[in-house]
């Protein structure tokens, strides 16, 4: 707990898993060049997650802000990522602030279960239901996906479908593992529910980070 509270406190130092130059694979911005700044910490603990490697922020270093701040500049991207993890455990204002000074591009992946913090050009908001989201993030969410296991998922869907903007991009996701048990139903759904569409995990097809 106490490394949580120096983190989230001044968002001088974050848990930083990992940092790399690839191709935004899911969503809105699906097949797009990203810079990706991944952060550990998670406590939401969905059991399908792809990254539980993520979930304990003890197991890496705290890096200076600044310094994650020159490694995108360096990269040559336009555009950054922030995800998880929960990215939102810790604050952001400092990490975001740097970004902007340089021109780049600030997008964040969020479950959106904690108070928002930095300045972003995009919102991506996955809900889950281990920790719904905090309502007032919902109306400044870009996008909306949310990730398909079963059939019950698009009634959850069609919640928060509800509770976000007009403007924002609607998208259903099958789980990768449960991919040939849901995609039918996503396509049926979304045949009769075109408000939505479907988000497919390119990344992984073209086996790429």
């Amino acid at each position: 707990m106490g490394k949580e509270k120096e983190i989230s406190h001044d968002g001088l130092k974050l848990p930083l898993v990992e940092e790399f130059f690839t191709i935004q694979g899911e969503g809105y911005h699906s097949g797009e060049a990203a810079w990706f700044i991944r952060l550990g910490g998670c406590d939401i603990g969905c059991n399908w997650c792809d990254s539980r490697f993520t979930w304990d922020p003890a197991m890496y270093p705290l890096v200076p802000t600044k310094k994650i701040v020159e490694h995108a500049l360096g990269s040559g991207s336009k555009s950054v990522i922030v995800t998880g993890g929960e990215p939102l455990m810790w604050n952001l204002d400092l990490l975001c602030e740097g970004l902007k000074k340089t021109g780049l591009r600030t997008f964040i992946e969020t479950s959106g279960a904690y108070r928002l913090s930095g300045l972003w050009d995009w919102i991506c908001l996955s809900p889950k239901r281990n920790k719904p989201p905090i309502e007032d993030i919902c109306l400044k969410a870009d996008e909306l996906k949310v990730i398909i296991e079963s059939r019950d998922d698009f009634a959850w869907a069609e919640k928060y479908r509800k509770l976000v903007g007009p403007r924002c991009r609607l998208y259903l996701q099958p789980e990768w593992r449960r991919f040939r048990t849901v995609i039918p139903e996503i396509v049926s759904f979304v045949k009769e529910n075109p408000c939505w569409k479907i988000s497919l995990q390119i990344h992984k097809y073209m086996h790429i980070p």
